[in-house]
């Protein structure tokens, strides 16, 4: 699926960059984010698939980012 979305800082159990989806959603990719998308409040475009696993962040669905790029 493709969302879009601002990135942002989860300051959770040590931290993760998440995403917030224009939607009203919040994604929580299960790999790092590129690191030139660690940047809070870049405008994302993202392709991802629902991820199911556990996970210590009790925040957000999980998704593995399939490929991003900046949203114009």
């Amino acid at each position: 699926m493709k969302i879009t979305g601002t990135v942002t800082f989860v300051d959770l159990a040590g931290g993760f960059w998440g995403i917030l989806g224009a939607d009203g959603q919040q994604y929580q990719p299960t790999g790092p984010l590129p690191a030139d998308f660690c940047q809070e409040g870049k405008k994302v475009t993202a392709k991802v698939k629902p991820a199911h696993g556990m996970s210590i962040f009790m925040w957000g669905s999980q998704v593995e980012v399939q490929s991003i790029q900046a949203a114009n």
